[in-house]
């Protein structure tokens, strides 16, 4: 499933540059994350490296995109080659 940055993001800049996916950009207010770029890492790294460096914490499973591992895995291959 894609991730969702949560309102309470501070606008810090530690979750951008670690996205392999470039899918988190800068909003009106606060970082978002595009879905249809975001595997969770799957298929770079094992964890979610957002969430790793996220000091706010704000950072969630999106509940409107539900996705296996092996979604996830056949995005980040489509958006790879």
């Amino acid at each position: 499933m894609a991730l969702l940055i949560l309102d309470t993001c501070t606008n810090c800049d530690a979750c951008r540059p670690v996205c392999p996916n470039e899918a988190i950009s800068e909003g009106d207010t606060i970082y978002v994350i595009d879905p249809l770029r975001c595997t969770e890492c799957v298929g770079a790294e094992d964890e979610s490296q957002c969430t790793l460096v996220c000091p706010a914490d704000c950072i969630v499973p999106h509940p409107d995109f539900r996705e296996t591992r092996e979604e996830l895995l056949a995005k980040y291959q489509e958006l790879h080659g």
